[in-house]
């Protein structure tokens, strides 16, 4: 191992390893260190992988990287706690190339990635935690990691949302529980037939299954659902500071979602083999922090990218380009031969290009939209209330939909405030 590098990365997930192997393949000499004993054992995601970063970095990618299933199926439903109201959207251009989506897990695919980086030249240093950052006056130099000291002409902060590095530099502010959401999840292994046979699936093609209702207890928060080749992925999601306040547990709400009649039938006979946690910065533009600095950028959770609309979490598509624009960028500054604050500025123009900035302007106001309660009870219990009266028989006249609707309305919401419900969620959405 050299005793300089050009660029010194933290972390060894989609963006750490995307900003590495852009970096190698231009001929930097570029050093990734990974806490874990190996790139993916400490990583955690739901699971699904949308958007078209990966493809430009690698075309076809799918041809050889470990993909699960290709997601050509969503599914949405609203749930109270004895009933479902579900709506699907299937369309046969997501399951042809270049793909709309596609099921991943972390240990397999991060691996595979931190290899496409190593094989342009990068290296991949596991079980080395980068434990303080190396100055020189007001500019980082390097790294300390493992007892050593690494220097460096720019270090990459892709340490997760908690940044260590991000912290140490003055970056970063001390993060709220409200601008967080703790997911966890659990992978069931299944035989693929199963699968296949239970969801209606063919040997390739997947499904994804979001969902919301009462099984948050009306905190804010969601779940999901990924089909893998022989397993599911599966979670819940809920805003820490929720939790913190109301004194639940995420593993509560978690079991109670596994048992609710609308999923458990899937689940029967399932073998538990990885159980995860994970906190999501989710709160977009208002907790991001400053993403450059003299010698240092910071990208992926690090730097909050993660876009929340309650339909789409994102944060795998932006963090991979994340990466990309942090290496071109690292690129630029090396042709000047300037690391500076200044010449770092680029890295904005940058993110620009690969339109992560302007996603994250236009959902600015969803991350408090959805901070809404009624999302989580009110709301799933009139849909699901006025289904059930719409297709109930019972051998009485039946009454005109607006009418059950006023009738479902009673004790739950008034009128009012849907509108005006509505009128924010067209502001936010």
């Amino acid at each position: 191992m050299t005793n300089h590098f050009e660029a010194i990365i933290v972390g060894a997930g989609p963006a750490g390893c995307s900003c590495g192997y852009t970096l190698a393949k231009a001929g930097l000499k570029t050093l990734i260190v990974e806490r874990g004993k190996f790139p993916g054992a400490k990583n955690m995601w739901g699971g699904a992988y949308y958007g078209p970063s990966l493809n430009q970095l690698f075309p076809r990618f799918w041809e050889e990287a470990p993909v699960e299933r290709q997601l050509h199926r969503h599914k949405f439903s609203v749930l109270t706690a004895d009933s479902s109201l579900s709506t699907e959207f299937e369309t046969k251009t997501f399951g042809e190339p270049p793909y709309h989506g596609f099921s991943l897990l972390r240990s397999k695919f991060d691996r595979w990635l931190a290899s496409k980086a190593e094989e342009a030249g990068a290296i991949v240093a596991s079980e080395l935690q980068a434990d303080d950052l190396l100055w020189d006056r007001n500019r980082v130099s390097g790294i300390r990691a493992g007892g050593d000291e690494l220097p460096a002409d720019i270090v990459v902060a892709c340490d997760g949302v908690n940044s260590l590095l991000a912290e140490k530099a003055g970056l970063r502010k001390k993060l709220s529980p409200r601008d967080l959401k703790l997911g966890v999840k659990e992978v069931i292994q299944f035989p693929h037939e199963t699968i296949e046979q239970r969801f209606g699936l063919t040997e390739e093609l997947g499904l994804a299954w979001e969902f919301i209702g009462t099984f948050t207890r009306g905190l804010p928060g969601g779940a999901f659902l990924y089909t893998n080749k022989d397993s599911l992925s599966l979670g819940v999601v809920v805003q820490l500071s929720a939790l913190a306040e109301n004194r639940v547990k995420a593993d509560d709400l978690f079991e109670e979602f596994k048992h609710h009649p609308a999923l458990e039938r899937y689940l029967d006979g399932g073998q538990l083999v990885e159980y995860s946690s994970h906190l999501i910065p989710t709160a977009g533009r208002t907790m991001m922090p400053r993403l450059y600095s003299d010698g240092l950028l910071v990208a992926g959770d690090a730097a909050a990218f993660c876009l929340v609309t309650g339909l789409i979490l994102d944060g795998a598509n932006l963090a991979l380009a994340s990466g990309v624009a942090a290496a071109e960028t690292i690129i630029q500054a090396k042709n000047k031969g300037d690391f500076s604050q200044k010449t770092l500025s680029v890295y904005e123009e940058n993110l620009k290009k690969k339109a992560i900035m302007e996603d994250l302007n236009t959902f600015k106001s969803a991350p408090h939209f959805l901070e809404n309660l009624r999302l989580y009870r009110q709301y799933p219990e009139l849909v699901c209330d006025l289904a059930k009266n719409v297709l109930a028989g019972g051998g009485q006249p039946r009454k005109k939909i607006w009418t059950l609707f006023r009738q479902s309305l009673k004790g739950k919401i008034s009128l009012g405030q849907i509108i005006r419900d509505l009128i924010q969620m067209k502001r936010s959405l």
